[in-house]
Order: structure tokens, then sequence, then C-alpha cells
């Protein structure tokens, strides 16, 4: 579960951070012991890239499962934290047992043997991990205090690619062990121990809330294998955000261009500048993953931190690449033989690029997450995280098998010396400093106009806060707040007089909604999603006609609220069923998509299919645009269509205080709730006749239409307002009677339960139709 938090207390920091310590320790020991298998074991170039290659991307396979199963546990202890520890325990043994290789074992053995256990550990890294980052993202919704936590998890985690290079030292040196095959074997044990603990440490102290009373897909095998489909469905729905495909993009580029030829490091300072003598080699190869990683830790990410605040995070983010650049540049002409400290002065603009990466990419994909959420209702970390560490590990998988086919394609040998093959060592000195600036303009190019800002970033949290406080009960519908409360006509008055009796019994109610709902209602509005759907998927004709089946005896119209993604299809089925149709185009902020829509409700009212054209639902509501904008679409569809009614739907007092809307609509189409201004049921139709007399007498002779009004069954109260089954079928009875009686057309919202809309409108959003999720009649 998601709380709004701005700032985070630092030990909670401090305990993310220690998790990010194992995060980085585990990858960066792993490359410097992966050294063992070819200059010791030796594993040939094909072996090295498919131990590089296969348990990654089974990893990345597993990853996106992974995040789909954390999303949606239900747990007294929170999503996360239970796997988080389950991953810490398999990493640390199976990273012991990987190692236990022997040069007197075949080779084809000790690969095998390797490939086995490799596999073992990076399930363990998917358990960890993937809830982990979670963790991470979830902390807080602040855009800089993201930043902040990122900032102190990865200050933490550069400590391991500071302690990790020394292990050459130790693994090489004789006076400590005999061999570098039993170095790995015995440091393993070292190793893995403690870095299995401080990947316990979020687990055990970061604060995370109950989720067992959360309205998560069910965690049973059956939905557990079909959440393949909705993995795949996430995939797509994630990708359809073009900033996290950017951020996706650019971090594969970077991180695949780096690793590609982080392992060469070692063979390219042995055998560049010592003539392939590591004994000689002494403390430089070390030294250069060290001080790149203490550049990092106390040079790039406090630059970095300071830039994005002062910038923002794009800017930073170029300005670090760019010096990164020239950081590359500067080893190709400082790798002099017999010079070995000249290295030195590049490693500060080196360490700008791996270095900036993961403090700003991991707080940028906080940023888009609030982007997913606005759109779809979902609150996905888990998933997002998955995906984003997909493409890392993809990457990091890749790299291993291009860092193998470099070794192949120069024609490196470790038996030769660096005299019988200088053209081999150049090459490996070339791919080491011009491959990764290619990664990294290729992430620049991706990245020029990526446009999540600061000021973006908090409009998006500011309508998320909305939506959410309505899971507290608190009215943030702003359908008119405080504009009845102060009509006199309402004062004294409980009722409308054709409302059921306070004291009606259960059975007569039901047999009054009956009634009500077989005397056919002027319109519903039509729900066209079923468990598991959301609107960014797209709609099959047989679902639709399965749909409009149940509902088409007691409607004489059908109201839908797009014109694309299977939408189109809802106006032809209601023809077959002999049902008019309200039919409209959904309008956003995305301009793009406002097209298509538009012009797909053109053609629908074109062919005869769309008696009510309506150009957008609540745009006003939202303040996702402009008067003028909502304008120019309608002018442009009523040229269009000049046979068809055209109008724009929103809440009723949109229209009372925009007088420009009731001159260029045919007819006026407003949505009154009653139970989004928190009014109790005693007076709620009393309340609805306001609200259409309100907009009566501002509406000279355009007609008006009460597109949506409803009243849902269960859920959290709204200040008087109280969601029942008795209410919601008062309601139903007393609207109905109420609409007869003052001849006004209504469209009752709605016809199906639909679960997705408990992330946009709390508990309540799901709870509106007359048939339940399953089109079972419930009342």
């Amino acid at each position: 579960m998601s709380t709004t938090i701005n700032k985070v207390p630092f030990g909670q920091k401090l305990a993310f951070g220690v998790g990010m310590f194992a995060n980085q320790m585990f990858p960066a020991i792993l490359g410097i012991f992966m050294v063992v298998l070819v200059e010791d074991l030796k594993f040939t170039g094909l072996m090295w890239g498919m131990i590089y290659l296969f348990p990654r991307l089974l990893d990345a396979i597993t990853d996106p499962i992974m995040g789909f199963i954390s999303d949606n546990t239900k747990s007294r202890w929170g999503r996360r934290r239970v796997y988080v520890l389950i991953g810490s325990i398999i990493m640390g043994v199976a990273y012991i047992f990987m190692w236990q290789l022997f040069k007197e074992n075949s080779l084809e053995y000790n690969f095998w043997y390797f490939f086995f256990w490799s596999i073992i550990f990076y399930l363990g890294l998917t358990f960890f991990s993937v809830p982990y980052v979670a963790m991470g993202y979830e902390m807080s919704d602040d855009f800089h205090e993201r930043t902040n936590i990122m900032a102190v998890a990865q200050w933490i985690g550069q400590w391991a690619w500071v302690i990790a290079p020394l292990f050459w030292l130790i693994m090489y040196d004789p006076e400590w062990f005999p061999s570098a095959d039993v170095a790995a074997r015995e440091l393993a044990i070292w190793v893995a121990i403690p870095c299995a603990i401080c990947a316990m440490i979020p687990a055990l102290f970061i604060k995370s809330e109950s989720t067992l009373n959360e309205d998560y897909e069910p965690l049973n095998l059956s939905n557990i294998g079909g959440s393949l489909t909705k993995i795949r469905d996430s995939f797509k729905e994630a990708f359809k955000i073009k900033e996290f495909r950017k951020l996706c993009l650019s971090t594969f580029f970077i991180f695949n261009a780096f690793n590609t030829v982080a392992s060469l490091t070692f063979f390219v300072i042995v055998y560049k500048l010592f003539n392939g003598d590591a004994g000689a080699s002494g403390v430089w190869v070390s030294l250069f993953g060290c001080l790149g990683a203490l550049g990092t830790t106390f040079i790039v990410i406090p630059i970095v931190t300071a830039l994005s605040k002062k910038l923002g995070k794009k800017k930073a983010f170029m300005i670090c690449q760019s010096i990164s650049i020239l950081g590359y540049l500067m080893l190709y002409f400082l790798f002099i033989p017999g010079k070995p400290w000249l290295y030195i002065l590049a490693l500060p603009f080196f360490s700008f690029g791996i270095g900036s990466l993961f403090t700003i990419m991991m707080s940028m994909t906080a940023d888009v997450i609030d982007i997913d959420e606005l759109n779809t209702g979902k609150r996905r970390e888990g998933t997002f995280g998955a995906i984003y560490w997909w493409m890392v590990k993809v990457g990091y998988a890749i790299a291993g098998a291009l860092s193998g086919g470099i070794i192949w394609l120069v024609g490196f040998d470790s038996d030769l010396a660096t005299i019988e093959q200088q053209g081999a060592v150049d090459g490996l000195h070339a791919f080491f400093c011009f491959f990764p600036m290619l990664g990294t303009l290729a992430a620049m190019f991706i990245m020029r106009n990526y446009d999540v800002t600061e000021k973006r970033a908090s409009e998006i949290r500011s309508q998320l806060d909305k939506r959410k406080s309505l899971n507290n009960g608190v009215n943030t519908s702003f359908y008119g707040l405080n504009k009845l409360e102060s009509l006199m006509s309402l004062k004294g008055k409980s009722s409308y007089l054709t409302d059921v009796k306070d004291d009606i019994s259960l059975d007569e109610l039901k047999s009054a909604f009956q009634k009500s709902l077989s005397s056919k209602l002027h319109g519903i509005c039509f729900s066209p999603y079923r468990e598991g759907q959301n609107v960014n998927q797209r709609l099959s004709g047989t679902q639709i006609d399965e749909r409009m089946e149940v509902i088409a005896p007691y409607t004489s119209w059908i109201r839908s609220f797009s014109s694309r993604n299977g939408n189109e299809l809802i106006p032809l089925s209601a023809r077959s069923k002999g049902l008019k149709s309200m039919i409209g185009a959904w309008v956003s902020g995305n301009e793009a998509q406002n097209n298509l829509e538009i012009e797909s409700l053109i053609d629908l009212a074109k062919k005869g299919q769309v008696d009510i054209a309506v150009v957008g639902n609540e745009v006003l509501l939202r303040d996702e645009l402009p008067m003028e904008v909502i304008i120019d679409y309608l002018k442009r569809v009523k040229k269009a269509l000049p046979n068809t009614p055209v109008g724009y739907v929103d809440a009723y007092y949109q229209f009372v205080d925009h007088p420009e809307l009731i001159e260029i609509c045919d007819v006026l189409l407003i949505n009154c709730y009653p139970f989004w201004e928190g009014c109790a049921i005693g007076k709620s139709t009393a309340y609805l006749n306001e609200m259409y007399e309100m907009v009566k007498q501002v509406a000279g002779e355009k007609p008006i239409i009460i597109t949506e009004t409803g009243w849902p069954n269960e859920g959290s109260e709204n200040l008087e307002a109280v969601p029942s089954m008795i209410n919601a079928m008062k309601y139903f009875v007393n609207v109905t009677n109420w609409s007869k009686d003052k001849g006004v057309e209504i469209f009752y919202f709605s016809s199906f339960d639909e679960s997705w809309k408990v992330h946009q409108e709390g508990d309540v959003g799901a709870r509106w139709g007359i048939w339940d999720k399953d089109e079972n009649f419930k009342y």
C-alpha cells in the first residue's frame, strides 16, 4: 500500500541504503570473481558468455512475475518485506556454493556446476531485488525527497564498488592464498554472509503498513499463472508511457555499454600497462575500481543531487553523462605502459557516467509511477521496478555475452604475452574506451526531450492526492461543494414528494426497485470492462454483445465514454438490440489521443450509429484542458455532424459557471451526484432536483439531460452520504420516480460494477452497478 509521505526519517533512508550495499556488492564482487573463471579455470570465451547470458535471462523473465506477486501480496508486514528476507537467504547460500570450484575437476563439470548454482543465485536475487527496489519507490511522493532517498542509497551502495576491487589484491597475492580458485572458494563465504545480513536490513527495519484488507489480485496458482497475460499487458501499458520508455532505453544503453567493458578491466590494465604480468600490476587493477567508486561516492553523488535540485533531473543527467564522455576519452590517451598512475586523472570524469545513472533514474522512475497511477488508477511500484530492472538485467546479460564476444573478436588469449598479441590488446583497450561512449551518446539522444519537470510532477501528485483522500472518506469530487448548501429552497426540506417512505420494508423496496427497472429506464451508462480489465485494454465485440444482452430489456438508450479500443463497437451492438446511443469521445490532456477519439466519433456518426455525440467527459472537473480547447473540439464535431446533436458532459455547475458551454452545445449534458457532495439519502432527490433547477435557470431553450447519477451499495461514507444496498435501492427508485414526475431524461450510473475504478474513486468507486462484475443482478 502506498502512503503519502514527504520527508523520510534518516534511519529509514539508512536501512534502505544498507540494502543497496548488498544489492551492489553481490554483482560487484561477482564481476571480480568471474576473472578466475577465465584466468585460472580456463573457461572459454563462449562459456563466459553463456554464464553471463542465460542465468540473467532467466532472472529477467522471473522479475516481472515477482513484481506482480509483490504488488498484490496481502500481509500484516506489507507487500515487500517477506520476499526481501527470503531472497537475502537464498542469495547468501547460493553464492557460497556457486564458487566451490576446483581445478582438478574437468572444465565441463566446473562449467555446469557453476551454471546451475548461478541460476539459483539469480532466482534469489529476483526474490530480493524486485520488492526491495519497489520499497524505495514508495517511501516518498516528494519530487526531491525521492532523489535524496536514492542518493543516500547509492552513496552507501557505492562502497561495494570501493571494496570489491580490493579482492583482486588478495586473490592474486600468494601470501594470502596459494591460488585464485582457492581464494574464490574461501572468500565467497566471507562475502556472502555479511551481504546477506545487509540485504535483510530493509526487511527488518523499513516500516510497512498491513495490506491484509487491500483490494489486490488473488495470489492463487491459477491467478499467478494467468498473471503472465496481465504482466504482458502491464509491460504494454508501461511502455506506452513515453517517459518510461526513455528511462529504460537510456539506462539499457549506458549500463549495457559500461558492463560490456567493465569485465575487461583486469585484462586491459594487466596486458596494456604491465605486459601480461598480473603480479607486477600490484594495486593498479584494484585502484581503478576503488578510486572510481570513491569518486562516485564523494564527488558524483553529491554533485548530481545538487544539480538535480537546482537544474532539474534531466539537465543533471545530461551534464553528468557529458562529463563521463570526457572521462572515456581521457582513458584512451592516458593508458600508457609504464605510467599507470596517469589513468587516475581520468577517473573523476569517468565516474560521472555510471555513478550518476541510478541516483537520477530511480528517482525519475518513481515520478513515472505517479503518471501510471494517474492514467490507470493502479499503484505498481513492483511491476515498474521489475520492468526497469528487467531492462538493466537483460543489458547486463547481453553485456556479458558481448564481453566474451569482444575477447573472441580481437583474438585475445590469456596464455600469451602482450608482445605476441599487441593488436588484440590494443583492440581491447579501444573497446574499453569507445564502446561505452557510444552507449552514452545513444542514451543522451533518447533523453533529449524527456519532459517530467518538477512542476509537472507536482501537478500529478496533486491530482493523485485528491483521489486518494476518497479512501479516507473525504469529499474531493468538487461537484459543486458548498454551492447547494447555501440554497434557501433546500433548508428544512427532507425529501421529494415522490420519494419512497423512510420506513419502507426491504421486500417492499425490492418490489419497487424491480418495478422501476422493469418499466424501462430512459438510459444506462454502459460499463464494458470486466474483472481484471481497465481502460487501456481493447474490448472484444463478443464481450460487448454479452453485456448489452443483459441490459437491453431495461433501457431505451445506452451511453458510452470512448470511441476507440473496442468502444467503437458499442453503438452497433446497441443498434442490434433496438437501443439508441449517446456516444462519447474521451478527451484528456493528450492531444494525439483526442484527435483519434474525435475522428472515430465522427466516423461512427456518419455511419448512422450515433444519436447524440458527446465530446469529453468532466474535462473541466479534472482540470485537464482549458475551455477554449474544449470549445474548439465541439466546433469541429458540430461542423462535421450538422445533423447530429452534439454536447459536452460535465458536473452540473460547470454550465452555470461557463455560459459559453451553453451557447456551443446543442444539448446540455449534466452529471449530478448528491452522494459526492455528502448529501444524506433522505434528501438526495431534493438535492438532485436543485442541481437540475440550477442549470435549468440558465439553459434558455436548450434541452437538458442528466447523463450520470447514481448511488453506491458498498464503500466508505462521504460526509452524510452512506453507501449501502438499501440506500442504493432507495436512490434508484426515488430518482426514477422523480424523472417521470419532472419529465427529465436520465442516464443511470451504472450498468455493471467495475473493480478498476477503486483506484480512482476510493473503495466506493467499484460499486455503482445495477449488476455486479459478473453480470449478476444485485438487488
